[in-house]
């Protein structure tokens, strides 16, 4: 997101916090979050795509929340204003070629009034259809759960989405040599497939709780958390979303703070940290080690101001709309391991991977495989969710070696740990104190390594680049 659209997002909550009433707090949040997912999609190059991924980001969430809600509670009583409010956005904002001007509410020039129209007939028979004729059982649910992990998979893989890139302008005409990954890139999709997908689980669990219409699209695409989260967990965004919207001093200072500190991280340190951290461009260019470690540290502290800068004012702006949103980051590149830098960084990722793979995973082989010794259950099960939460970055093989370095580490700091335990206890405070401030220097620049997969695109360039900081390249 850029400085504009931060600002004006806060300018909407700080209107939306004077006139969100309890009538009108829903019906409000609903629209500005609606808007905000066509506002925040950036320009894309496939004529109209950026127009019809948010009205896909908008149908996929109605619909899901149709196929997670029992039927008895699917009331056209009370949940008609919402479907009102979204059906008139999508259709005012493709309205809004036939004027004058453009609007920057979309990318560019919305598509033809009756492509729109049509678009919205199917949704809706599409939403009668599974409203009808299914209900919230185990296997629609999965079949659910896997079209998302489909799509997701296929938006993450440069070489689908390239595809895909090709297929798309081939239908409207345009030069298929054009073709780019970054052609279908889908704002805010990360964040949302994991919602959706957690509502999804929860619902075959049993655990799902009865929502409305808004309340469930307004925490899906709730616009504070729209680009960089933090992910929250439905049951209790829906508790502060019911509670009346009655701000203290107290609770507008700590607002003020935290959107002041966010904007100061982002826009501040980490843009001015940008012109130096290690990018594709320069990791060839530099041929010393000196100058090769001063790019690392500017990337690492750089993704971290970024990151939790957006953080910052993602909660700051939940705190004016009177709602706490999860924190994200606890200074976690002050830790003194590998398993505490990952409980305090990015935590409300690191909650969803544990509670919907790891926690799963980890009780399946110990029920169907207990012969598995523990230490071998807990590789498979590390491994293979700091993997996936690579490759949820992208479907790339730096990505993979992101992943497989942090389970890797976190493996042999557990294994370390344990033999480790007794000796360290007996230590006094000053060893521990000296231990522990070598564990945070290691963590730190085990961590920073690890970057250097994150920022760059390819192996060969990543291992170029690990090559000049030992002063081999």
């Amino acid at each position: 997101m850029t400085l504009t659209l931060v600002l004006v997002s806060i300018f909407i909550g700080v209107i939306l916090s004077m006139l969100g009433g309890n009538r009108w707090r829903l019906p409000l949040l609903l629209g500005a979050s609606a808007l905000a997912v066509f506002a925040f999609q950036p320009a894309l190059a496939v004529r109209g795509l950026d127009f019809w991924l948010p009205t896909a980001t908008l149908s996929f969430t109605v619909l899901t929340w149709i196929l997670t809600t029992p039927l008895e509670t699917r009331s056209w009583h009370t949940n008609w204003s919402a479907l009102v409010i979204l059906s008139s956005i999508v259709l005012i904002l493709g309205l809004s070629r036939y004027v004058g001007f453009s609007l920057p509410l979309t990318a560019s020039r919305p598509p033809q009034i009756a492509q729109i129209i049509f678009v919205l007939i199917v949704v809706s028979v599409m939403g009668v259809l599974i409203g009808r004729f299914t209900k919230p059982g185990k296997g629609v649910l999965t079949a659910a759960i896997l079209i998302f992990i489909m799509l997701f998979v296929f938006l993450k893989t440069p070489a689908l989405t390239v595809m895909g890139s090709m297929w798309l302008r081939s239908l409207d005409h345009q030069a298929t040599n054009m073709a780019l990954a970054q052609d279908l890139r889908w704002i805010g999709f990360s964040y949302i497939a994991f919602r959706l997908l957690h509502t999804i689980r929860d619902r075959q669990s049993g655990r799902l709780p009865t929502v409305s219409l808004s309340e469930y699209v307004i925490y899906v695409i709730f616009f504070p958390t729209l680009t960089a989260g933090p992910i929250d967990r439905i049951e209790r965004f829906v508790l502060d979303l019911r509670r009346p919207l009655a701000l203290a001093p107290n609770d507008l200072g700590e607002a003020g703070k935290r959107l002041i500190m966010g904007l100061f991280k982002k826009f501040v340190i980490a843009d001015a940290l940008s012109l130096i951290a290690l990018n594709a461009t320069n990791a060839l260019q530099v041929h010393t080690a000196g100058w090769g470690w001063v790019l690392l540290y500017a990337y690492a502290i750089q993704i971290y101001f970024d990151f939790s800068g957006y953080t910052d004012i993602a909660i700051g702006l939940g705190q004016l709309l009177g709602i706490h949103l999860p924190e994200n980051f606890k200074a976690p590149y002050l830790k003194p391991n590998l398993t505490q830098f990952w409980n305090n960084w990015h935590m409300s990722l690191t909650q969803w991977f544990r509670a919907y793979f790891f926690n799963p995973l980890t009780r399946t082989l110990r029920s169907r495989w207990r012969k598995l010794p523990v230490p071998v259950v807990i590789f498979i099960t590390q491994l293979a969710t700091m993997v996936l939460i690579g490759l949820w970055h992208g479907v790339t093989w730096n990505f993979f070696l992101w992943g497989l370095w942090h389970g890797l580490g976190l493996f042999v700091h557990n294994r370390w740990s344990e033999l480790t335990k007794k000796p360290f206890a007996l230590l006094d405070l000053h060893w521990q104190t000296i231990f522990n401030g070598a564990g945070v220097f290691l963590t730190f620049n085990y961590v920073a390594l690890g970057w250097v997969f994150f920022a760059l695109p390819e192996p060969s360039v990543s291992l170029h680049f690990l090559r000049t900081l030992i002063g081999l390249a």
